[in-house]
């Protein structure tokens, strides 16, 4: 059983942003633009994701 791995970049500046969203994004490992992270999708990550999804770029990884 292979599990599904997601990379997520952050596409958009934190400034400005509310707490909760950059708390977010400090919780996935991000905080700069052009940063990567790659992550099992497990539903906790993919609903913070979802939170931030207009910060991010998300994209299915081939193992």
């Amino acid at each position: 059983m292979s599990t599904v791995k997601v990379k997520v970049t952050q596409v958009k500046s934190l400034i400005d942003r509310t707490k909760r969203d950059k708390a977010t994004m400090k919780a996935l490992g991000l905080g700069r633009i052009n940063r990567s992270v790659v992550q099992t999708a497990t539903p906790q990550f993919m609903g913070m994701v979802r939170a931030v999804s207009h910060l991010v770029r998300v994209e299915e990884v081939k193992d």
